[in-house]
């Protein structure tokens, strides 16, 4: 592990990677315990998949800008450590699979070459920052996201208020009130405005998807493009002190503000701003480095099938604001491409275009800055590549999850079903080949990574049972979703669970109902008038499961007899309940707090102090076998138990001590009393731990 030291300039990044190795190392020698371990990989972009022994690795695209040398490296980095295939997903990540844990602080290097990173990928973080694939592009943009959303992501990266909160927590922007970013199902959402000649934003919090999705609320309808951060951090110090930390199903913050409603949300923001060291922060746009067209001449080109390339043309050409430019988007299927192409794509922007790609929600490319008269010769090389295939962004461009290929959490096939899908739209509706007024999702669970309860036609991978109790996959149907604009949305409505092999008459029935009776209206409009029941008779018969044959016992895209197998999912991250580690947790977090009081960054080192109160107080709470449900809940609890009892004397509440976090404004002086008043606390529970445990020994 020593060759990091020199291979990486960055000593941020080298201390990371090395930490990563050093973990790797007690974890295998059996010295750290394997729920914590998890708990860091997973922030370290280290994920288990289904497959035993080895690593889904996620790699960060923020707001999915790639430029092409990251591409390159990317590419470089499956080859070696995976196995060439690049999957992007709906967060506008790259994903690569079957990777060796060992070899996984290595990798991360070779990714940090060129600035790429895994680090807070996956885990109970900010995860990646996404925003509309045509921000900076966009025609009907009031101005370019982009310098806002890079500002964001890395005021956050390694911010020590969201290393390690109750679950992950999402942020988009959105370029116009389209809302392309999708704002409303996000834990904040920012849309780009202009109000009297100033920039800002429209903010949302608390929306998201899965099993319960919730449709986000209005935080601010402007604020100015200075607050974005400050607000943020306000949002997220609550969400660490008040969301719920150990029942998974209730962590999302969209529970907590349905549970305390908005009003009493915006007022525990209020009360952390003295907290808050920046009021404002102000960034720059200016000095935002876009990236720039190359000038070139134009190659000569043979377009063989004119009536294809103009059929692409019509689907997946994109309309951009500078003069003299458009924009391609490249229909990826399922997300999945192979390296070689990958560089070859990286040479073909690099040459003659701007030297980025643009990695989408809907799980495509966007080549951005290509000159107008250059589109027939792009057409040309991409053809070369197999991306030249029409319905960018259009009904026949449907987005799936990984589902059972790869994902511990995968019920049903979600890959091999989009797949059929496609195929019959392309062969049975090609009008939907230009139609972008119907959008199809895919999820192979409940917990949406396929966003298929936000769209117009959604499948949810389920299994059925039969009355002979054989076990088949499945498909939920939800139906009458959609994107309004401007921060508001439909959730799709469950509809009928049918046997997976009769998904594609579902859709067939959906659509030619749609055909006849709609007269013009979009989907959402048209299943407002119907109704979830209309299409409940429609579909019913397909429900039934007395008839099953042995193909309907066979997934799409396999060949085997389906065999239901759940495993533990790692979305949320872990909850560490061993008290010795707890108080391990608190000294590191000393440490952490002393390192940013030198590094005169006095915010950080007072949040690292109020983790160390939090974890140690949860270390004799558990010990106790109390609920340590959120910080707010330990904290009180731990009043009631040690302190009012006179077990533990503070010489004043526990409350009192350690919400002066929020108190006291982030200088020099309260930084070195608060990282004092952790180490005592420490000190303290940590004595009163030893005896309790010298008398049980006795007792024995």
């Amino acid at each position: 592990m020593q060759s990091f030291e020199t291979e990486i300039e960055n000593p941020i990044v080298q201390k990371d990677i090395i930490e990563l190795a050093n973990k790797i190392e007690l974890f295998h020698n059996g010295k750290i315990d394997e729920e914590k371990f998890r708990s860091l990989r997973l922030a370290r972009g280290v994920y288990g998949q289904r497959q035993e022994g080895v690593q889904m690795i996620r790699i960060k695209v923020p707001y999915g800008k790639l430029k092409s040398n990251q591409l390159r490296r990317i590419a470089a980095v499956s080859d070696e450590y995976s196995r060439g295939r690049l999957h992007i997903t709906t967060r506008q990540d790259i994903q690569i699979h079957y990777v060796d844990l060992d070899r996984t602080p290595e990798l991360w290097a070779e990714l940090e070459k060129d600035e790429v990173t895994v680090r807070e990928a996956c885990g109970n973080v900010v995860r990646n920052v996404t925003a509309s694939e045509t921000a900076g592009i966009d025609v009907n943009e009031p101005f370019d996201v982009s310098p806002y959303a890079d500002a964001l992501y890395k005021f956050f990266l390694r911010n020590p208020i969201c290393q390690e909160m109750g679950r992950k927590f999402k942020v988009s922007f959105s370029s116009t009130d389209e809302d392309t970013g999708l704002s409303y199902l996000h834990d904040i959402g920012y849309i780009a405005k202009i109000k009297n000649g100033v920039r800002g934003f429209k903010v949302l919090v608390g929306g998201g998807l899965g099993s319960q999705p919730r449709h986000a609320d209005v935080l601010y309808d402007f604020i100015e493009t200075d607050k974005i951060i400050p607000i943020m951090e306000g949002v997220l110090r609550v969400f660490d002190r008040f969301g719920e930390r150990k029942s998974r199903a209730k962590a999302r913050m969209k529970f907590l503000l349905k549970d305390i409603e908005l009003d009493a949300f915006k007022e525990l923001i209020a009360e952390e701003q003295k907290a808050i060291e920046f009021k404002t922060v102000a960034i720059d746009a200016n000095a935002y480095v876009a990236s720039k067209p190359v000038s070139v001449e134009k190659p000569k080109v043979e377009i063989k099938d004119q009536e294809a390339f103009n059929l692409w043309k019509s689907t997946n050409i994109i309309p951009q604001k500078q003069e003299g430019y458009v924009a391609i988007g490249i229909k990826v299927l399922l997300g999945d491409f192979y390296t070689d192409k990958a560089r070859l794509l990286a040479d073909l922007v690099d040459k003659y275009g701007a030297g980025e790609v643009r990695l989408t929600l809907r799980q495509n490319i966007v080549i951005p800055f290509v000159k107008e008269d250059l589109v027939p010769f792009f057409y040309q090389e991409l053809e070369k590549l197999g991306f030249v295939e029409a319905g960018y962004n259009k009904a026949v461009d449907i987005t799936a999850c990984p589902g059972t290929d790869t994902c511990n959490l995968g019920i049903a096939s979600s890959t091999g079903i989009s797949v059929e899908l496609e195929r019959m739209l392309k062969a049975e509706y090609p009008q939907y080949l230009k139609n972008q007024d119907l959008v199809i999702k895919i999820s192979g669970c409940m917990n949406a990574c396929g966003q298929h309860n936000m769209a117009n036609i959604g499948f949810q991978g389920m299994t059925v049972r039969t009355p002979e109790k054989l076990v088949a996959p499945a498909l939920q149907v939800l139906l009458g979703g959609g994107n309004l604009g401007d921060g508001n949305a439909l959730f799709a409505d469950k509809v009928v669970k049918v046997p997976s092999k009769r998904g594609p008459e579902a859709l067939r029935r959906i659509l030619n109902d749609f055909e006849a009776n709609a007269n013009g209206k979009p989907f959402v409009d048209y299943y407002k008038v119907t109704g979830d029941r209309y299409f409940y008779d429609l579909l019913n018969d397909l429900q039934d499961v007395t008839n099953l044959t042995q193909e309907d016992f066979i997934d799409w895209g396999e060949e085997e007899k389906y065999v239901k197998e759940i495993g533990i999912g790692e979305c949320a991250g872990v909850v560490i309940d061993l008290i010795a580690t707890l108080f391990l947790e608190s000294e590191e977090k000393i440490d952490n707090a002393k390192e940013s009081f030198e590094n005169k960054v006095y915010s950080s080192a007072i949040y690292y102090a109020y983790q160390s109160l939090v974890n140690s107080a949860k270390a004799l709470l558990l010990a106790e076998n109390q609920k340590t449900n959120t910080h707010a809940g330990i904290i009180s609890s731990f009043d009631t138990l040690f302190v009012e009892s006179g077990i533990i004397d503070l010489g004043t509440s526990f409350s009192e001590l350690i919400y002066q976090i929020n108190k006291f404004a982030p200088t020099a002086d309260f930084a070195s009393k608060y990282i004092e008043n952790a180490n005592q606390f420490l000190g303290k529970v940590r004595t009163y731990r030893e005896g309790q445990t010298q008398l049980k020994k006795k007792a024995v």
